[in-house]
Order: C-alpha cells, then structure tokens, then sequence
C-alpha cells in the first residue's frame, strides 16, 4: 500500500503543480501574472489581465487537474480495500501541487478551485453543496475570499454526513490549508479593506 500512496501523491502533485493561469497568461501575450494585481497565478487574478475567457480556462482546468487525479488514481487503484484512501490522498496531493508548486518555489494560488474540482470529483454531491455555499456567501456578502472560507468551513461536516470519516478527515486539512492561503484575506475583511467581487474588475 505505501507505494500505492506514493504513486498516488505523486500523480496528484505533478497534475495540481501545473500553473495554468501562468500558462495561459503567457501563451496569451499577457506577461507574467505574477506581476499582475495579487499576484496570484489564480482564475481571479487572471480575470485582472481583462481577458474574462483566460479566467474561465484558468477556473475550469485548475479544477480539472485536481478531478482528473482523482479519475486517474481511482481507475490504476480500482477495486482495492484501500481505493477511497489512496484516491483521497491523489486529490489532497494535488491541492498540495497548486498551492505549493515546485517549479514556482512552492508559490502558488489559492486553491479554491482545485479544491472544487476535487470535490466534485470524488463526491458530486459535496461539490455542488460547495459551490451553493460560495454562490450563497457571495451573493449576500459580495465577498470571493469570505465565500470561499464559509464553503470551506463547512466541507468536514458536509464531507462526513455524506460519505464518511476518511473524507471529512481530508477535507479537514485540506480547508485548513485554505485558510492559510487567505491569512491576507481574513486580516483585510477583519480590516474592512477587502475587495468586493463587483470591484474585481480589471483596469
């Protein structure tokens, strides 16, 4: 089992370590989205650059790198006692890859996204319930990172009602890795300085 785990986290860091929205910028003639508003390499800082399709392909693959390394490593583990934990750890690995990816000096976005992607992958059901949180948080506070905090928030709880303690043990890390990433972005919301979504625009 432990070189399944291996094979696992590795293809789930090597899939979740490709920056696509540095990739896409760059292929676009953009430049560096590093040096584009935050500076993150995620769908909402590419939205930045003007180009609202960029953003979206950034949003769909960054979510489909972590959903294809659950569709992968479920398909090569499939049938075993252990599938569910070694397909978890493909998933969490590949968080892992966005939000500290070797190539970038393990800086890397934020990884909402690839959470989603994620979740939806390994059960629909808690996927579509976080997104309904973000939609809900977002439309009532008008703020990304809150909306995306409160679904995380959330995800052990929902995880563990709908498939058990494997998975919200998981999400448990993973959110908490969440959180960390937006340390910025609570202390501007405590501050009353972050930016609302209808301010996202780009320049």
């Amino acid at each position: 089992m432990l070189l399944d785990a291996f094979i696992a986290a590795t293809i789930g860091y090597l899939l979740g370590s490709i920056p696509f929205g540095l990739l896409l910028t760059r292929f676009a003639g953009k430049g560096d989205i590093r040096d584009i508003g935050s500076g993150n390499i995620g769908a909402t800082n590419v939205l930045r650059t003007g180009n609202k399709w960029l953003a979206i392909a950034t949003l769909l693959l960054d979510m489909g790198k972590s959903a294809l390394a659950v569709i992968i490593v479920s398909s090569i583990f499939a049938n075993l006692d252990y599938t569910l934990r070694v397909t978890i750890l493909a998933g969490m690995f590949a968080l892992l890859g966005h939000l500290f990816p070797v190539w970038l000096k393990f800086k890397g976005g934020k990884g909402v996204a690839t959470y989603i992607g994620f979740l939806l992958a390994i059960n629909p059901i808690i996927g579509i319930i976080f997104c309904a949180a973000w939609l809900f948080f977002a439309y009532s506070f008008g703020f990304s990172s809150l909306a995306a905090l409160a679904a995380a928030a959330a995800m052990p709880y929902i995880s563990f009602m709908f498939s058990g303690l494997e998975l919200a043990i998981a999400t448990l890390i993973m959110s908490a890795l969440i959180f960390y990433k937006h340390i910025d972005n609570m202390k501007r919301l405590a501050a009353g300085t972050e930016p609302k979504i209808s301010k996202n625009k780009s320049k």
